[in-house]
């Protein structure tokens, strides 16, 4: 065991099995993890008993399959896959505590059905939608002569397990039963069991003195009416403008959909413009308004006069070099997203457990959100990786460039990419 921060993270080295079966029974009070993705071939994984090796083939992307993702042997098995695993977590976190845990496109069926066997209640999954994904397609090397491609170009035409561009990596979201009999007790008892909506409430950069934004400081003020004091209790709708037709002022209501920022990802959504015009009351109504009688008018309203890409309803992980810190793992994940998800899932002042710590990025995020960190790494070449984390948690900017380039063995311009080509 290994402490870190003045005792805030500690590092466990080691299978992750052997080290959760040493941890107390419901001590921890959330996880979030990026487990193995298990990107290995069908014939590796199901084939009988005493079947030949996977073969290389002609391109050679079956047997890199069979290798584990990126070639490491480490995302081999079936570690995330298996009940036994989510047993042990499930102990060990407190009751109503939450699980998110990242997973392969591929894998996430497989995963989410071990951890759903295990005992967890399982909620709607989280999409992080991002743009550095590459394809792994294999193009058709012959010439049909007869047959549906006869006389086709098939050069357009691909084949292989990753032929689409990965653009979306679901996060699996569940929760260990409560022990109380209702979510109120179980949270009162434990601490855990709630989600931090308002903590994690996306930011709006509309002006709020403007136009509606304006009626919510004379509601703050006691000048609103009556029929306005239900926007104290904030908007459910993802698309509300915050501000007194859209609810709190803190934000929009997080959803479940996370994307990177990249101009690629925010040109997919459509534009979304909100009402631009104010709404007097005394606007005619549709002719088929008074078939049951005459409808009450609309209420006056003051324009909202925000646009823009719909992107901006969700929350936007920006990821950058220094996530990365120089290290060689190929699925480092945005410390900036890490903090969002366990800013979301642990209460205040609680221990953040990750089985698969990786370059500890989960443990930095821990920190920086005020919690604890359990931390469990089994590669000594990642633990190394947390080891210099830790270090630069508490390093200057300055600092923490040099170290990152000469990590990296870069030159000073080039801080290089956060995922490499092949990162899913």
């Amino acid at each position: 065991m290994i402490s870190f921060l003045d005792g805030r993270v500690t590092l466990y080295p080691g299978d992750c099995l052997d080290v959760l079966r040493s941890l107390p029974d419901n001590s921890i009070d959330s996880a979030c993890m990026d487990p193995p993705y298990h990107l290995t071939s069908i014939v590796d994984r199901f084939g009988k008993e005493g079947s030949a090796e996977v073969k290389a083939g002609e391109t050679g992307a079956f047997k890199r399959a069979s290798a584990g993702f990126m070639g490491k042997k480490w995302d081999g098995g079936d570690i995330a896959f298996r009940i036994e695993t989510w047993l042990e977590v499930l102990r060990v976190l407190k009751p109503g505590a939450y699980l998110l845990a990242f997973a392969s496109t591929r894998g996430f069926g497989r995963m989410s059905v071990a951890i759903e066997d295990a005992g967890f209640i399982n909620h709607p999954l989280i999409a992080w939608i991002f743009a550095a994904g590459m394809p792994k397609a294999t193009r058709i090397k012959a010439c049909a002569v007869d047959g549906p491609f006869a006389g086709i170009d098939v050069d357009g035409w691909r084949y292989g397990g990753q032929s689409l561009k990965p653009a979306i990596e679901p996060i699996y979201m569940g929760q260990k039963p409560f022990s109380e009999d209702n979510g109120t007790l179980n949270i009162l008892r434990h601490g855990t069991g709630a989600i931090n909506i308002d903590g994690c409430r996306i930011p709006s950069d509309d002006d709020l003195q403007e136009g509606a934004g304006k009626l919510w400081s004379h509601y703050r003020a006691g000048e609103a009416s009556a029929e306005r004091r239900y926007q104290n209790n904030g908007s459910t709708n993802f698309a509300a403008k915050p501000g007194p037709r859209g609810g709190s002022p803190d934000g929009r209501w997080p959803a479940n959909v996370i994307h990177d920022g990249s101009d690629e990802v925010v040109a997919l959504f459509p534009d979304s413009n909100g009402q631009q015009g104010d709404v007097t009351g005394g606007e005619p109504s549709s002719k088929t308004n008074q078939v049951y009688r005459d409808f009450g008018g609309r209420p006056a309203t003051q324009a909202r006069g925000d646009s823009g890409s719909a992107a901006r309803f969700f929350y936007s992980a920006k990821a950058d070099a220094d996530d990365r810190i120089g290290s060689k793992h190929p699925t480092v994940k945005p410390v900036d997203l890490m903090q969002y998800l366990v800013r979301m899932v642990t209460p205040p002042g609680g221990t953040v457990l990750d089985c698969f710590a990786g370059t500890g990025t989960t443990g930095e995020a821990a920190w920086r959100e005020g919690f604890n960190a359990v931390l469990i790494e089994r590669e000594p070449e990642y633990q190394a990786d947390i080891a210099e984390r830790m270090r630069l948690c508490l390093a200057g900017p300055d600092e923490k460039k040099r170290e990152i380039i000469k990590r990296r063995g870069l030159a000073d311009d080039d801080a290089g990419p956060l995922f490499s080509a092949g990162a899913a």
